[in-house]
């Protein structure tokens, strides 16, 4: 059987089992994944025959993704802010829409640079793969190096394994953030001109927790109480005591709860907080400044 040949039978099965799914788009990068081409090696080659070793392979690999794991899972990678990332099922996959959050963090963050600070500290809760830290870290990095000021971004999270995995997304990118375990502050110490996070924010009796990729992901970093908000309230309440005055507060949330979250931000008395809205128009990313040196 050549790639041709295999990439036809691939995508038909996979179309099949998930007619919303583009089968051929996964067939060729499972085919890239197997083989070590390029796509326009295979494409450009399309009669090269697959030996019995690699086809076994690709097999296995059809497999998974028939039964609907997602590509993340099944390659160990994902890119993220043009970084790419190792992952596992111990985190969430990275999303699109989480880099709406890095957007606006690095807004924050240059215009405090701005001023010149000597010294520029930002905490990223529930950190996963590491993504919003690293991400953030290969933008600000350069600025901080060139006007001398001393980037500090920190990473937590509660699972060990996330945490190891994240350190080793800063290693493979080159890039100076700490990571470690963390059940959102607790290990926490210092004061941050930014806290950034994307939480557990679904109710746990969601029915989407049984459809899609979601099915292979961690419970843990899915699902919190109080129909999804027990996270984001601690969070929110706890978070001013670990801010610089000025500082700010941004969090993922699901499409539904904007309304909801920031009545949580003005409860809990912060100032110039705002929703912002994902690339399918829907709410997903709210923030908020803390400019009182008292903690209420």
């Amino acid at each position: 059987m050549n790639y041709r040949q295999w990439l036809k039978q691939a995508s038909e099965a996979l179309n099949q089992a998930n007619p919303d799914e583009n089968g051929k788009t996964d067939a060729l990068v499972l085919l890239q994944f197997a083989t070590g081409k390029s796509r326009t090696q295979i494409l450009a080659f399309d009669e090269t025959e697959i030996d019995e070793k690699v086809r076994s392979n690709l097999t296995a690999l059809l497999a998974r993704r028939l039964k609907g794991e997602p590509i993340a899972y099944i390659l160990g990678e994902k890119e993220f802010w043009s970084l790419s990332l190792n992952v596992s099922k111990s985190t969430l996959i990275p999303r699109p829409d989480t880099e709406i959050l890095v957007e606006k963090a690095l807004m924050i963050a240059k215009e405090k640079l701005q001023k010149n600070p000597p010294y520029f500290a930002i905490l990223d809760l529930g950190t996963g793969t590491g993504a919003i830290a690293l991400a953030l870290a290969s933008e600000l990095m350069p600025i901080c190096e060139k006007q001398q000021t001393e980037l500090k971004i920190i990473g937590v999270d509660l699972i060990p394994n996330a945490v190891e995995l994240a350190k080793s997304n800063a290693e493979k990118n080159q890039l100076n953030v700490a990571f470690f375990q963390s059940q959102w502050f607790e290990n926490v110490e210092g004061k941050y001109d930014l806290i950034v996070s994307n939480p557990p924010y679904i109710d746990e009796k969601d029915e989407h927790l049984n459809q899609g990729d979601i099915r292979f992901e961690p419970l843990s970093a899915l699902v919190a109480s109080e129909q999804g908000y027990g996270d984001l309230q601690h969070i929110i309440k706890l978070a001013p005591a670990y801010l610089k005055n000025s500082g700010a507060l941004l969090v993922e949330h699901g499409w539904q709860q904007g309304e909801k979250v920031r009545s949580i931000f003005v409860e809990n008395h912060w100032e110039n907080i705002a929703t912002l809205r994902d690339y399918g128009d829907t709410e997903r990313v709210t923030y908020g400044f803390w400019d009182n040196y008292e903690v209420l």
